[in-house]
């Protein structure tokens, strides 16, 4: 007998196809990129270049969203986490570096807590938010974000000290209004040697997460949906690509921030500390948001977390060591009495929600709300 089989092609998930373009929405906005930069160079009215630039931001942060997201499917949230944080903190690192040269330093220091608290409270709010609406619970790893957490309690440590030292022996701290303090000889020598044990504290916290117990940074959970359809090289590739283009946006976007907020009369100091954190943090800001709305909430706190703890534990005191080589003196490492208090609250605020390693949206709303107030609150400085 004579069996005919009718062999059929494999057909493909059409979905596939597609899920590349998933964000595309956001890359028909890529010719804002262009245009922030020309209307940067005509000199246009700062409203204009505002709102191209923040246009702009759109198209580059679903890029780097996107390239974070393949990276973290590839090598865990916890890598992912990282990777996307430091090209993240890198620009922030250059343009404070130029500050330093110029004297800026309780500018710097206003830039970096506002970093700070925006990733703690907004963003890790915003996360918990976006994926609660649609998750009765999010879960994720408690003893990861703990890690981070604490690190973020040796920050606090580490600048609350030499406030007590200064205070102590009859000095002040800054004033929200001040740009450069010369506090010489024992502060500053403090402060060095502050910054360079929260240095050790950071390679520590790079050990415990890349060697010793990357298992915790890097649950299970978050690898059963992988699909991997980029290469590791791909998205390292496309994530720095996205990073450098960002850097040149957001310096558009922050300089015309600024220009628009002191036109409103803001203070120097709620446009480094609120203003320009915000909106130069934009592109990872979206990302963590956008990860915790797929239910990748190990990646969006280690996103905002992250982010927070390499600005406090390795971006800050980097700056004061850098300090002693570039601009009128050394950076001493205080901050502003606004700047500790709110910093101290929001820290002791992550621990709190972190430590359970589950969520709700309340708990976003609530991190939020604290933030809206520390904003109040700075702008009435």
């Amino acid at each position: 007998m004579l069996v005919t089989v009718s062999i059929r092609p494999t057909r493909r998930d059409p979905l596939a196809l597609l899920r590349p373009l998933r964000d595309r929405w956001a890359f028909t906005l890529t010719p804002f990129v262009v245009v922030c930069v020309i209307l940067d160079l005509l000199g246009a009215p700062p409203v204009l270049t505002f709102l191209s630039s923040a246009l702009a931001v759109i198209p580059l942060a679903a890029l780097i969203g996107r390239a974070t997201e393949e990276l973290a499917e590839r090598s865990g949230p916890g890598i992912g986490g990282l990777v996307n944080v430091t090209f993240g903190n890198a620009p922030e690192l250059i343009i404070a570096l130029f500050a330093l040269g110029g004297g800026l330093h309780e500018v710097v220091k206003a830039s970096l807590v506002g970093s700070i608290l925006g990733n703690v409270l907004l963003v890790m709010g915003a996360a918990l938010v976006a994926g609660g609406v649609k998750e009765e619970r999010q879960f994720f790893s408690g003893a990861a974000a703990s890690a981070q957490s604490s690190a973020l309690m040796l920050a606090v440590a580490a600048v609350s000290l030499p406030a007590v030292y200064e205070l102590a022996h009859g000095g002040s701290l800054p004033a929200a209004t001040a740009q450069l303090i010369d506090y010489g000889g024992p502060v500053e020598q403090l402060s060095v040697a502050v910054a360079v044990i929260l240095v050790l504290g950071y390679i520590a916290l790079m050990v415990f997460s890349l060697r010793t117990h990357k298992d915790l940074f890097n649950p299970p959970r978050e690898k059963e949906t992988a699909h991997g359809a980029w290469s590791l090289r791909r998205s390292v590739g496309l994530l720095a690509v996205g990073g450098l283009a960002t850097a040149g946006v957001s310096e558009i976007l922050v300089g015309s921030i600024a220009e628009a907020a002191k036109s409103a009369g803001l203070s120097q100091f709620f446009v480094g500390a609120v203003a320009v954190a915000i909106v130069g943090n934009a592109a990872e800001h979206w990302v963590a948001v956008s990860m915790a709305a797929k239910n990748k909430v190990d990646l969006a706190v280690n996103i905002a977390i992250g982010s927070s703890s390499q600005i406090a534990l390795f971006v800050l005191p980097l700056l004061v060591l850098c300090s002693t080589i570039v601009g009128p003196h050394p950076m001493a490492l205080l901050l502003n009495g606004y700047e500790l208090a709110a910093l101290i609250i929001a820290i002791l605020l992550a621990v709190q929600v972190t430590g359970r390693g589950e969520s709700t949206w309340l708990d976003g709303v609530q991190l939020m709300a604290v933030y809206a107030v520390i904003v109040v609150t700075f702008a009435f400085a």
